[in-house]
Order: C-alpha cells, then sequence, then structure tokens
C-alpha cells in the first residue's frame, strides 16, 4: 500500500515546481511584452530584434514542468501503479522541486524586466538588441538553469523509490 502522507508530499512538490516557474514566466512574459508592445506600436520593423527579449522568460516553466514531469515517472505515476513512497522520501521530492520552482518564479520576473529595458534601448538603439538586451537577460537565465539542474540531479540520482 502506498503512504498518502509521501505520495501527497511528492506531487505537492511537482505542482509547485510547475506553478511557482510557470507563475515566474507568465509574469516575465507579460512584463516584456508590455514594453514591446509600446516599441512596435512605433516601430513595427523591429519586430524579429524584440521577439527573443520577450520570450527568454518562457524557460523557466518549461524548466518546471521537466521537473515536475520526473517526479511522476519517478513516481510510476504513468505505468498504472505508484510506487510505494514513504513520507520522508515524498518529502524529499518535495524539497528537491523547489530549486526549480523558486529559482523559476524570481529568476522569469526579473529575466523579464531586463527584457523589458532590454526592449526599450532597442527602441532607440536598434544595434544594441543583442550585445545588451539579449545578453544582460541571458545572464540571468543561469539562475534558472542552475535551479533546474539542482532539482532534477536530486530527483534522478538523490532519492530512492520503491
Amino acid at each position: 500500500m502506498v503512504d498518502m502522507m509521501g505520495l501527497t508530499f511528492a506531487l505537492t512538490g511537482a505542482a509547485l515546481a510547475v506553478f511557482l516557474a510557470g507563475i515566474g514566466s507568465a509574469i516575465g512574459l507579460a512584463v516584456a511584452s508590455q514594453s514591446a508592445t509600446a516599441v512596435l506600436s512605433e516601430k513595427p520593423e523591429r519586430y524579429g530584434s524584440l521577439m527573443l527579449l520577450v520570450v527568454l522568460p518562457s524557460t523557466q516553466g518549461i524548466y518546471g514542468f521537466v521537473v515536475a514531469l520526473f517526479v511522476l515517472i519517478k513516481l510510476n505515476m504513468f505505468a498504472g501503479g505508484v510506487s510505494p513512497i514513504l513520507w520522508h522520501q515524498g518529502l524529499e521530492i518535495l524539497a528537491a522541486c523547489l530549486p526549480v520552482g523558486i529559482g523559476g518564479l524570481f529568476s522569469a520576473i526579473h529575466q523579464g524586466r531586463t527584457g523589458a529595458a532590454g526592449i526599450l534601448m532597442t527602441a532607440k538603439r536598434p544595434e544594441m538588441a543583442f550585445k545588451a538586451g539579449v545578453v544582460y537577460a541571458a545572464m540571468i537565465e543561469l539562475y534558472a538553469i542552475l535551479g533546474f539542474l539542482t532539482s532534477l540531479l536530486i530527483i534522478l540520482m538523490g532519492i530512492k523509490v520503491g
């Protein structure tokens, strides 16, 4: 029989990975999109150079989704039966999901803000779109990637279930 407390903790971790990183991505995309829309209303020819700055914050939501998917795979949810999991293992999985969730939440918001600043700069100096706009926003991505890798490695190699 499956320990329901362990399963509850593990599924809560998976949900937090998706929801927190997804919320950050949605906020970051909204901030960057608002700036891009303002610039494009005056200079529609800049669409191509602004697109990358707008979509960069979406990766954090993808990272959260991938981590949650690996949690569900680890729990054997797709094979028709749930692996036995103790309460402390579920708590370990929940804790392992926090780096991608919390890291994704904050990095996506700040990446969206940085992207918005790059978009506004691109309105006046289009030659700086990649040099400053994309590079600065991409530097924030490093912390989302670190959270993603931390969560993924702990789930795949640090927690034994079943």
